[in-house]
């Protein structure tokens, strides 16, 4: 039998052409820790199932890494949605919304559920693990698989095919259902050993796995309720404008809505910030600062920037301090566990200086502040003073404002705190959602390559 040659973990390995993945990833399990959920052959991000046909590098991925992560994650949706329906029969669907907690928040529509049937629709997805059947690959006529959808309700996903060029498409077979995702499955559904479901009321659930930090368990479902209705309201907010899909947004921009609906949501966002200015000014004798924290490229300098403009319309004179110019030397800065500079530790700051500076514009002291060199990767001390005048605001923004070992010494009462995050609201169909850090990178790339 012909053999072909593997790069692996910095050596080769010769198998047997057309050798299964899953033999080669039994072979090597001992080399990681948690389960082996996928792989990456040459440049594409195969499942276990996947054939070996050329000289290829090989890499395996399991439940601690992000892409095994989301193999897992994406066939759990599938396998809910197929037992939902199962349970609730013809008329009935799953909306997979959006990530929350450690789980994901799923809607049912068509059919009204209970905590009961919410049960039965976890145990049928076990019958389903039991079975050990496979996620399948099927080549089909893109029109073919359109008058599919149809016949199934799925219009959100015929508006997405609709769009695309190619003859034929390639989509997702489990049992007797078809499906269309935006990513790799895992091969079988005896992957897919640990997962729970939490009712959280009305027709809402929330699909619970192993994460990437606890790759092995299920943690706990805590209900945040501020969280949750910011979620919720936000989803609600799409719906009344009619953009709850990737479908929506193709229909507004191909008839010629695209900058009126720029401008809708820009008014939208402003009026949030309006309404933060509002509760400002309502403890404008007690607060000091505003704090502005939210992951990378979630949007803090440009938010900070519209606080300042609304409280100037207040009367309120502000001085602003971004996180990023105390970032220490970049030679200094740790790395995270693949190598990458890490900029989201805490220890990437100059916490001792950001503190002692704090400190002298609350005495009211002239302040020589730090800038931030990305290209260089160095902190400079250029003509940058600020003085915090009697009755002036500070406006403070940065991944870890909201971290208490920044400002302990600052009462609490002094401190209006803020986070912002841009939710992944929309979704590119009822059964595949976009997930914030993707948005965040994108984000990310256009920022960096613009202005670092």
């Amino acid at each position: 039998m012909d053999k072909v040659i593997l790069e692996y973990n910095n050596s080769t390995m010769t198998v047997d052409i057309e050798t299964p993945l899953y033999e080669i990833a039994e072979n090597v399990k001992d080399d990681f820790k948690y389960k082996i959920v996928g792989a990456r052959l040459g440049s594409s991000i195969v499942n276990l199932k996947t054939k070996v046909m050329n000289n290829e590098i090989l890499e395996f991925y399991d439940m601690s890494s992000n892409i095994g992560n989301r193999m897992y994650s994406r066939s759990l949706e599938f396998l809910t949605t197929i037992s939902a329906k199962k349970v609730l029969g013809i008329g009935s669907d799953v909306i997979i919304n959006y990530s929350i907690e450690n789980g994901i928040h799923c809607e049912i529509v068509g059919k009204r559920i209970n905590k009961d049937i919410a049960s039965k629709i976890e145990e049928e997805m076990k019958r389903y693990v039991k079975k050990e059947l496979p996620f399948k690959k099927v080549v089909v006529d893109r029109v073919e698989a359109i008058k599919y959808l149809k016949k199934n309700g799925q219009m959100d996903k015929v508006e997405i095919l609709k769009y695309m060029t190619e003859d034929n498409i390639i989509i997702d077979l489990l049992d007797d259902t078809y499906d269309y995702y935006y990513g790799p499955l895992v091969h079988n559904t005896r992957i897919l050993d640990k997962f729970s479901l939490e009712y959280t009321g009305g027709n809402s659930f929330v699909l619970l796995f192993p994460t990437k930090d606890s790759p092995n368990k299920i943690k706990e479902y805590i209900e945040h309720p501020l969280t949750n209705k910011t979620y919720k309201d936000f989803s609600h907010w799409g719906k009344l404008v009619g953009v709850s899909t990737v479908s929506d947004l193709n229909r507004i921009i191909t008839t010629g809505y695209g900058e009126a609906a720029v401008r809708f949501f820009e008014a939208h966002y402003n009026e949030e910030i309006s309404d933060v200015i509002e509760a400002v000014c309502k403890k404008r004798d007690k607060i000091r600062m505003i704090l502005l924290a939210g992951p990378s490229s979630s949007g803090k300098t440009t938010t900070s920037m519209k606080l300042g403009l609304y409280l100037r319309v207040k009367g309120i004179v502000f001085k602003k301090i971004s996180l990023d110019d105390y970032f220490i030397d970049r030679k200094y800065c740790p790395k995270d566990e693949n190598g990458n500079y890490d900029f989201s530790d805490i220890k990437a700051l100059d916490v001792k200086l950001f503190q002692k500076q704090l400190q002298e514009m609350l005495d009211g002291k002239e302040v020589l502040m730090p800038t931030y060199d990305f290209v260089a990767g160095k902190q400079l001390f250029k003509d940058n003073y600020i003085k915090l005048n009697e009755g002036e605001m500070l406006v403070i923004e940065g991944i870890h404002t909201l971290n208490e070992k920044l400002t302990s010494a600052i009462p609490r009462e002094e401190k209006f705190k803020i986070f912002q995050n841009p939710l992944a609201g929309l979704k590119l169909d009822n059964h595949n959602r976009l997930h914030a850090t993707d948005i965040r990178k994108i984000r990310r790339i256009v920022r960096d390559n613009t202005f670092r």
